[in-house]
């Protein structure tokens, strides 16, 4: 059926309600059922015994290093962090041990590039390549975690790792020309092993990235000043991030990005940001595709989102697809919040978006929309792979302020159906609604205009 501007509106006010919850949330309790964090073997080993001093201007690496060897050897345990502020450089983490961080603890990590090389692989903006290594990085490993109440503190700041973005059309000293040389090797199915970055090249590296990992736990710190991307579970399965308190508000700093993953919780989480809050992906373009893997069985609850680009988003990186995600009991709200929930995509990096559900969230303010779908999202039509959103549910929504509850773009080729809000009370619509290309459903839900 060709696509056209197609909006149904079926506000009733104050009517009973009309409908049961969307059925796919009695998978959630399985799901969860099959989410166990990793536990650990009862052995210690403080970083401190092995040569590290606090005080943040020696370095704490080689005590480190030798901490997770003995660990290891031990057949797994705990690496403890003490109070205090410790200067290190990359981690990399080895199955069976869980990197802890008490109480005023402080990793604090190098700002010099050549500090996380030589490169490992990796994924940069959802393109497989080798590039400097994530601040803690695991891959290929079984029953990894970080925890306690201290802080990592990637310390990136204009002068330093974020300094790399630069603003449009700038390349001098800026990620601008190698970003370009990684997309067009991706989009040339160049061979990963040849797809080789470091110096010179400014592709600035994520704070955790867990790689090909499973059993996987985050919990309870504090991450601040990262480079990019903040927590980044790639391929993995069984993943909770719990607990967690992040704020960092540089350019890509999604809070948390589960790429390519399946069986997630993400919960209890503080999220301020300066991009998406919680960012779901699966590859991007032709590395999406080829690898084939979509995020699915995404649980996302008991979370507060302040400033972000979306408190939930679905792509742009989404080649790979996803399905399956349940955000339930959040807070939403600031003025530098965009929406609620976003999908992006186009039609380079395609990709299907099926089953996304949201219900009983509070956002007190959005600066932009509610519910926000972009399938015009930078190239846009100029591909062969057109998006597709399919049974994208928010029920028992409530919303303070927003400009409007949708802005909703798509194109005639792409597909956005099934899309539905129920049982939801939006106030102070500041504008009408924009809807482009899509089919949506509004069913007993109150909507005070102010225009």
């Amino acid at each position: 059926m060709k696509k056209s501007l197609l909006v149904l509106l079926v506000p009733l006010l104050c009517a009973p309600r009309l409908h049961a919850s969307a059925p796919e949330w009695s998978q959630v309790p399985e799901i969860l059922q099959r989410l166990v964090p990793p536990v650990f073997p009862a052995h210690e080993f403080r970083i401190t015994d092995y040569g590290a001093i606090s005080g943040g201007t020696n370095d704490a690496s080689p005590a480190l290093a030798k901490a997770l060897t003995a660990c290891t050897q031990a057949g797994g345990g705990r690496v403890t962090v003490p109070a205090g502020e410790f200067l290190t450089g990359p981690i990399h983490l080895p199955s069976n041990v869980e990197l802890h961080l008490e109480t005023n603890a402080t990793l604090k990590f190098k700002t010099d590039p050549d500090a996380y090389l030589p490169a490992v692989f990796t994924r940069f903006e959802g393109i497989e390549c080798y590039n400097y290594s994530p601040l803690i990085y695991a891959f290929q490993q079984t029953n990894v975690a970080v925890t306690g109440a201290g802080t990592l503190d990637g310390q990136a700041t204009e002068a330093t790792w974020l300094a790399w973005k630069g603003r449009k059309g700038n390349v001098t000293g800026t990620q601008t020309a190698a970003r370009k040389r990684l997309d067009a090797m991706n989009n040339d199915q160049v061979p990963v092993d040849q797809r080789r970055f470091g110096t010179g090249d400014f592709l600035r590296p994520n704070f955790l990235q867990f790689h090909q990992c499973r059993n996987v736990l985050v919990e309870g710190v504090h991450l601040r000043r990262s480079p990019m991307w903040e927590i980044h579970p790639l391929l993995c399965t069984n993943v909770t991030v719990r607990d967690v308190d992040i704020l960092s508000h540089g350019a890509n700093n999604d809070g948390c990005d589960p790429e390519s993953c399946r069986d997630v919780l993400i919960e209890g989480c503080t999220f301020d940001t300066g991009d998406d809050c919680i960012a779901i992906k699966s590859g991007r373009n032709s590395d999406g595709r080829r690898v084939g893997v979509p995020s699915a069985n995404i649980i996302i609850r008991h979370c507060v989102m302040r400033d972000g680009h979306a408190g939930t988003a679905i792509g742009s990186e989404i080649s790979g697809s996803c399905t399956n995600v349940f955000v339930e009991d959040c807070e939403m709200s600031s003025p530098n919040l965009v929406c609620a929930l976003r999908l992006k995509s186009n039609a380079v990096r395609g990709g299907l978006e099926r089953n996304i559900f949201m219900r009983n969230v509070h956002v007190g303010r959005v600066a932009d929309s509610v519910l926000q779908i972009n399938f015009l999202y930078e190239e846009g039509t100029n591909g062969n792979w057109p998006p597709v959103a399919r049974n994208v549910v928010l029920e028992n929504i409530t919303v303070d302020h927003t400009p409007r509850v949708l802005n909703i773009t798509g194109f005639p080729a792409a597909s956005i159906t099934g899309i539905r809000m129920a049982d939801s009370t939006f106030k102070e619509i500041a504008h009408p609604d924009k809807v482009v290309s899509a089919e949506v459903q509004l069913v007993n839900c109150q909507l005070d205009r102010q225009y």
